[in-house]
Order: C-alpha cells, then structure tokens, then sequence
C-alpha cells in the first residue's frame, strides 16, 4: 500500500505517517503494511494514522528516543519477536549503534526477566546478520 493506493480519505494524518514510517522501518515497514492489504487494509491505515502520523510525529522527542522506547517495550513485552524486529532495524536507522540496541535489551532483564532479554538478544541478533548479509 502507498499513499497513492490509499482509498479516498487519505488525510494529512496518513501521509505525516506513511513519511515518518518510511522515514524509520523503510521497506520493512512498507512490507508490514503492504502484508495487511488483503486482509486488514482499514488496520494498516490505522497503524499509519495513530502511531506514525500522530504518536511519532509529536516534536517532544526524536525518533532515536522512541525507537529506543519502543526496542524496551517490545524487549519487555517478551511476545512481540516480528515487531521488536523491525522496531529494532528502525532504531539502527535513525542513530542508534548496534552496542545501543544490545545495552537497551540487556537493561531489560532487570524489569522483564531475563527471557525477556535472552528473547531480545536473538532478535537483535538476527536483526544484525541480517543487515550484515545485505551490505556483503
């Protein structure tokens, strides 16, 4: 789904949120959308509008602080292994260093659990294969 392909209510919240959300997850964020489409489109709008067009867009932080709220909260979570993923490749894409991302999941075993962090951890770690098999 782009903007373009969106049904007719396109509004200011969306494009501010489809820009930020490109801005931050780039394709693997596109592709999360894009995977809606055939079952949820009114969901993926959603997921434009609230948190990218209005939650991300708000000027009291930068976007490395949210990713790095964000990274906690689905280290946290300890369920949301796709997500923290992609939360994850946001974070290295809008400044955070790779030892960043590992000390944010690591700090999370002390309110989490150590599961939680173990989970983070090996997603982080694919995560950074990953990158690192794209730019070989």
């Amino acid at each position: 789904m782009s903007p373009t392909q969106q049904q007719p209510g396109t509004n200011a919240r969306f494009e501010r949120g489809w820009e930020k959300l490109r801005e931050i997850d780039g394709m693997a964020g596109e592709r999360v959308i894009a995977s809606l489409a055939d079952i949820a489109p009114d969901f993926a709008r959603y997921l434009i509008e609230f948190p990218f067009g209005d939650i991300y867009s708000r000027p009291q932080l930068d976007l490395k602080s949210r990713e790095i709220g964000v990274v906690a909260a689905l280290t946290a979570m300890g369920n949301a292994t796709p997500q923290l993923k992609v939360h994850i490749h946001g974070a290295l894409n809008v400044g955070c260093s790779r030892e960043e991302v590992v000390e944010i999941i690591m700090q999370m075993a002390v309110y989490a659990g150590f599961p939680a962090a173990l989970n983070g951890l090996f997603a982080a770690k694919d995560v950074f294969a990953e990158r690192d098999l794209a730019e070989a």
